[in-house]
């Protein structure tokens, strides 16, 4: 791993962290962090009441609100959505599923529940 790479993934890290405290703070539970999959990695999943939630964590230490949001383009919801379906591959469950992005700017952090469907899987 370079160290730039490295770098990077501390960084992954410690918003995943950041993003984990907020969400817990706001009554979500953690199930599974960074689960990997041949289809990518979902970076939390939670679980909000009786909901099973992935959650997308989007760093942005430059740049304006939404520019994390903006990066979960219809290409990395697909890669999110299979990665989901592999999860639920291995354990399978009937609540109800949903996709959240965590954003972490300067400004704070902004949670978008609901942010895209997974209907069509």
């Amino acid at each position: 791993v370079s160290p730039m790479n490295e770098q990077t993934s501390e960084k992954g890290l410690a918003g995943e962290r950041q993003a984990l405290a907020y969400l817990r703070q706001h009554g979500m539970r953690p199930v599974c962090q960074r689960y990997r999959c041949p289809y990518g990695e979902i970076d939390l999943v939670m679980l909000d009441g009786e909901c099973l939630v992935f959650v997308e964590v989007k760093l942005r230490s430059r740049g304006r609100k939404n520019d994390g949001v903006l990066a979960v383009n219809f290409q990395k919801q697909q890669r999110l959505i299979r990665a989901a379906r592999c999860y639920l591959g291995e354990y399978p469950t009937e609540m109800p599923v949903r996709f959240d992005i965590v954003e972490i700017t300067g400004a704070g952090v902004f949670h978008l529940p609901n942010a895209f469907e997974g209907s069509e899987w």
